[in-house]
């Protein structure tokens, strides 16, 4: 899938239609996505994300959830406390 808009840091749209809220503590990874970046969607069994977007080009990931959700109270907080 490619990027459809990215304009908020947090969300972003994909070509599909779907739209996903990126976890705060991975906003970094995705300062190197752009238009033409190719992404592939997974379930997770992570705590606090539903769905995990891969970058296909170096494989790196980052927790999403739908955008219209929102994060488990104070796991957030405990998620980037243990790093």
């Amino acid at each position: 899938m490619k990027i459809r808009t990215h304009a908020e840091s947090h969300v972003v749209e994909l070509d599909d239609g779907s739209c996903w809220r990126i976890f705060p503590g991975d906003l970094a990874a995705t300062l190197s996505w752009k238009p033409e970046t190719d992404l592939y969607l997974e379930s997770s069994g992570d705590r606090v994300s539903s769905h995990v977007l891969i970058n296909a080009m170096d494989s790196s990931r980052v927790r999403v959830i739908a955008a219209g959700e929102s994060w488990p109270d104070g796991e957030v907080k405990n998620v980037l406390k243990e790093g």
